[in-house]
């Protein structure tokens, strides 16, 4: 049913004032539900034409009261029109409220945005990882100085949000900030959650990433093949500083456990399997996922090297910043070019150790924890030495196959 919008003025007599002169009201009405506000216009009784709901004369004065009034009722229309477009319910006091600013709520970018970093931040420990806090807080610290140097501005109504506005930030992560394109895209894709959540709760209309594409490009995860690896066990260090890093690097190399989930590792974690061997059962921090990995040989003898550590501590880990610095050093002493970071054992358990070596990969996805395997496909990446072993396998088949023939 289309609605009846009217707008009408006429004199409120009885507000008469004692200079005999009365304000002009102007009334709203959709669907026959009214409201009312004055116009803060005074004129005498015998100067309103009710016909026409105008004031009567020529003069300047006269003019300048009606073209106000027509004024007036545009911007009535203009309101309802935009409101009919934005909401299903559009009511006189609404239209009201919005031309007169009662009420006219600001839902501020910044404000919205601190206010969800705050939720996550309780969340820490719970379901939430202090990495994926300390992420959020680095993007919004990003987004409100991309704010104040472009706008000049300390917050943004988020209904002010367009296309242009989400391009900029973009290229001010990439210009200013020298983020890479993957970084800053991450970065959108937060801002882009902060946007939906606006959105969800109806304070916008229109999504403003409708025609913003965000598009991550693939990486190829490093890792250390078998030859690097083996220099990394083989080597003696003069100190037993990095000999225990290099341990535990090694441990993650054959668990592919990340840095918190060794550093949060405890004896109550150990646990003897159906199979009678011992596993580890624990939860990723960072997603809260159950993960269960059977350990080798290798990570049960470096559990053995490290026992009686107190409260129930596996392995002595210092800081994940004082790790990847430890792990620099022995880079440049095992003659390892590339950059050699805690992460990079995860990486290797999936490539080096497991996938290439013919472990299914689901098998795989589970003993890293991942929700979808997806994710795992990102490692599992054909290595030279894969190729060369499946190809040497074929061989050795048609060598003893009737289908060899001599040419």
């Amino acid at each position: 049913m289309r609605s009846t919008f009217k707008v009408l003025f006429y004199i409120k007599k009885n507000a008469k004032k004692k200079d005999e002169t009365a304000p002009i009201i102007c009334r709203i009405t959709i669907n026959g539900k009214m409201t009312q506000f004055s116009t803060k216009i005074f004129i005498k009784l015998n100067e309103w034409n009710i016909d026409n709901a105008t004031v009567i004369g020529k003069t300047v004065q006269v003019k300048l009261i009606n073209a106000t009034l027509e004024e007036i009722k545009s911007s009535l229309h203009r309101v309802y029109h935009d409101l009919s477009r934005k909401e299903l319910l559009v009511t006189a006091e609404k239209v009201k409220n919005e031309f007169l600013g009662i009420n006219n709520t600001q839902y501020l970018l910044m404000q919205l945005f601190a206010k969800n970093n705050d939720i996550l931040k309780e969340q820490i420990g719970i379901n939430k990882s202090k990495a994926t806090y300390q992420k959020a807080e680095v993007c919004r610290r990003h987004l409100s100085n991309y704010i104040k140097v472009n706008y000049k501005m300390t917050d943004i109504d988020i209904r002010e949000i367009n296309h242009s506005f989400i391009v900029g930030f973009e290229n001010y992560l990439i210009v200013k900030c020298l983020c890479n394109p993957n970084t800053a895209a991450k970065f959108i894709q937060k801002f882009k959650s902060i946007v939906l959540i606006a959105k969800n709760n109806g304070w916008i209309s229109a999504d403003p990433f409708a025609s913003y594409k965000i598009s991550l490009k693939k990486v190829d995860r490093g890792y250390l093949n078998d030859d690097e690896l083996k220099r990394i066990m083989q080597k003696e260090f003069a100190t037993e500083r990095l000999e225990r890093i290099r341990d535990i690097f090694i441990f993650s190399c054959y668990t592919g456990l990340a840095y918190i989930d060794i550093k949060n590792l405890r004896q109550k974690h150990l646990i003897k399997g159906f199979d009678n061997n011992l596993w580890i059962n624990t939860k990723r921090q960072k997603t809260n996922v159950q993960t269960v990995v059977p350990l080798l040989d290798l990570a049960q003898n470096i559990l053995k090297k490290y026992e009686g550590l107190p409260h129930g501590l596996l392995l002595p880990i210092p800081t994940n910043q004082k790790t990847n610095a430890y792990l620099k050093e022995i880079a440049d002493l095992c003659g390892i070019t590339k950059n050699l970071t805690f992460h990079l054992a995860r990486h290797t358990f999936a490539t080096t150790i497991t996938l290439s070596k013919g472990v299914p990969i689901e098998t795989v996805s589970k003993m890293l924890g991942h929700t979808n395997i997806k994710t795992t496909q990102i490692y599992a990446r054909i290595t030279n030495e894969k190729i060369s072993s499946d190809m040497l396998v074929l061989a050795e088949k048609l060598r003893n196959s009737n289908a060899m023939q001599s040419i």
